[in-house]
């Protein structure tokens, strides 16, 4: 099973994925856990693009989306293995990243289209006020103003795809909480 969390920065992504791979280990599942941009060297290059004061111009997105979409190839291999083994892959982020953040254009679904479709995908909601307190300030995407359209973009593209919309305002554990409360339900769990 292919899990993905997708979020604004600041939501919570990378702290709730580590707690549900704690709880399904003890579960006894097997966990491979990925992100985007991942440690290539297509990956090591986005991130130090994603500090350039202008990441969030138009051209720059294009160029990074063309990046993201090499660097999401080089992964699909390993998440298609670690299916294989019967492991569950748990994602900090996939391809919806790109269609939110490079505003849904029909090149980017294109390009992605070799990208795997996780079985659920988690959206992280939270105001862009709260998840910029949380932020380290090293991007040029942690704006309020960007990352308010960044949510909306969220949470329309979750109405179509059917995401399961957890609400990261709340406090840690009950974030964690409602999270595996939808993984044993599709998992036929119980917790």
């Amino acid at each position: 099973m292919y899990i993905c969390l997708e979020g604004i920065d600041g939501s919570g992504k990378s702290t709730q994925i580590e707690l549900l791979m704690n709880w399904l280990n003890e579960c006894g599942h097997e966990i491979l856990r990925v992100f985007e941009p991942t440690d290539s060297q297509a990956g090591r290059l986005i991130r130090k693009m994603l500090q350039n004061p202008n990441a969030t111009n138009e051209n720059f997105q294009k160029t990074l989306a063309l990046l993201f979409a090499a660097d999401r190839i080089i992964l699909m291999e390993k998440i298609q293995e670690a299916e294989d083994e019967g492991k569950i892959v748990l994602s900090d982020r996939c391809f919806y990243s790109s269609i939110v953040y490079q505003n849904g254009a029909e090149w980017i679904k294109e390009i992605n289209k070799f990208a795997k479709k996780p079985d659920i995908v988690l959206l992280m909601d939270i105001e862009p006020e709260t998840a910029i307190s949380r932020c380290e300030g090293k991007d040029r995407f942690e704006d309020v103003y960007f990352l308010k359209k960044i949510r909306n973009r969220y949470l329309e593209l979750a109405d179509k795809e059917d995401f399961m919309v957890v609400n990261a305002n709340n406090g840690l554990n009950k974030v964690h909480d409602d999270i595996k409360r939808v993984i044993a339900h599709k998992l036929g769990m119980c917790i």
